[in-house]
């Protein structure tokens, strides 16, 4: 099939290349027309186009009856893309959005397409930098009938059946063992993706918050005792362990039961930088944990620990330095408690 890509950045490029690997013709398109020319001469495109309307003409010329067009692209661009797209599109043409669109929105946009007779999939996608070896997880909304024609895309993209060992071997084989699942309607793929991203911040969390109370497990030989400004230590003789965090954490992954990728990922982290001093502490948002918590405020669904993650997430942006202050002044105000320097 001939593809045309629009978003060349890490994600787009991986995935135009395990698309070409899959004997899929890729064509890209990215406003950076010289980055885009290195990817080309990089061999992880077929041809790529100075502009959308190059792209689209360049994609048209086969002898498919319908032209796929991927938009690996941030949210916020989509509705402007889109209506650049639509330009140049014909009637029968499928445009897939892989990037973290609201579900609402997908929703919105499949019906307005489906009125111009262009189709519109929406395609959560997961995997992030590692998909161009392991696979994507993908989560789709749309008809039947266009899910049905790009499958040969999802099954290039996906992990095959034998990358995990089968929840029942002896069962018939389900759709989603195969990486990637028609969830439904237009929507119903950004659905599934934001509350896949909402629970990625509750696990992302749990081990977060783990391995900061094993890595204060020594603070027991660091107290020196009760004054006004300090709040007593209980047995500080029980509290005096230094533990090896990178080295539990390569522990955990094997039998454990909180052993995941992302655990995998930690323990790589830690062992190449134990005291982790490259990184900040800041910790983007980039909406599907906000999106999540208000789905489940409008039905009714409790969600206590996806909603303190989500809270630590603005927390280490540092959103809430005069929250801290007026802590700060009230308790000098009523206790005369100065500031612990």
């Amino acid at each position: 099939m001939k593809i045309g890509v629009i978003g060349l950045g890490r994600m787009g490029e991986y995935m135009s290349r395990r698309l070409r690997n899959n004997n899929h013709e890729v064509w890209g398109y990215r406003r950076n027309v010289e980055a885009a020319k290195k990817l080309f001469e990089d061999d992880a495109l077929d041809g790529y186009a100075n502009d959308i309307e190059a792209l689209v003409s360049s994609v048209h010329d086969t002898t498919d009856s319908k032209s796929v067009f991927l938009m690996v692209i941030p949210a916020g661009s989509v509705d402007d893309t889109l209506s650049e797209l639509l330009l140049h599109v014909r009637p029968g043409d499928i445009i897939i959005d892989h990037g973290n669109s609201n579900f609402k929105h997908s929703r919105d946009r499949g019906i307005r397409l489906a009125d111009q007779n262009i189709g519109y999939i929406d395609c959560g996608t997961s995997g992030g930098v590692w998909g161009l070896d392991r696979g994507y997880c993908l989560m789709i909304g749309g008809t039947d009938e266009d899910v049905t024609y790009c499958r040969p895309i999802f099954d290039a993209l996906s992990p095959d059946i034998d990358s995990i060992d089968r929840t029942q071997p002896d069962s018939t084989v389900t759709p989603a063992e195969n990486g990637w699942l028609h969830c439904g309607p237009w929507g119903a793929g950004h659905f599934v993706k934001m509350v896949h991203n909402g629970v990625e911040y509750g696990i992302m969390q749990s081990y977060a918050e783990g391995f900061n109370i094993l890595k204060s497990a020594n603070k027991g030989k660091e107290y020196v005792g009760i004054d006004a400004e300090t709040a007593p230590m209980e047995d500080p003789q029980n509290y005096q362990y230094d533990l090896d965090i990178a080295e539990v954490a390569e522990l955990w992954r094997r039998g454990s039961v909180v052993g995941s990728w992302l655990l995998d990922l930690t323990a790589a982290a830690l062992r190449d930088s134990p005291g982790l001093d490259t990184y900040s502490g800041r910790v983007s948002d980039s909406g599907e944990g906000r999106w999540t918590i208000n789905s489940a405020v409008d039905l009714g669904v409790p969600v206590p620990a996806l909603s303190a993650a989500l809270f630590a997430r603005f927390n280490s942006q540092g959103s809430s330095p005069f929250a801290d202050k007026i802590l700060s002044a009230m308790r000098f105000m009523f206790g005369g408690h100065h500031e612990k320097k």
